[in-house]
């Protein structure tokens, strides 16, 4: 049996951005983190046999707080700690960049990573 846990909607106010202005001024940012976590088959209701949605949040807080250049960094970053969790087989992060300043108008701009 394959089982995914996600966590969702997690919002930030952080300082990434390619130009100076975007790394002072800051913007908000929303991050998506789904895992692929090993056969869950604890009928028991053994949390150990799970992850943690609480550790997965840390992460993205910690890994937001990092100031970057590229949201594909920070994306990049919080893959890499996310697949080292307990029972976790795969990952995927998807972060989204409120209102980017781009020339014309734009919701977001996403990028999405998965192992």
């Amino acid at each position: 049996m394959k089982t995914l846990v996600s966590i969702e909607g997690l919002k930030f106010r952080a300082f990434h951005g390619f130009y100076d202005e975007e790394r002072k001024k800051g913007n908000d940012f929303i991050c998506d983190v789904q895992v692929e976590i090993k056969n869950f088959n604890s009928a028991d209701d053994n949390i150990y046999d799970t992850v943690n949605y609480e550790s997965i949040y840390d992460i993205v807080k910690d890994e937001m707080s990092k100031t970057k250049k590229l949201i594909e960094t920070v994306a990049y970053h919080i893959l890499e700690r996310v697949r080292k969790l307990d029972n976790v087989t795969g990952a995927s992060v998807r972060l989204s960049k409120l209102n980017p300043p781009i020339n014309g108008i734009v919701d977001r701009a996403v990028v999405e990573m998965k192992i």
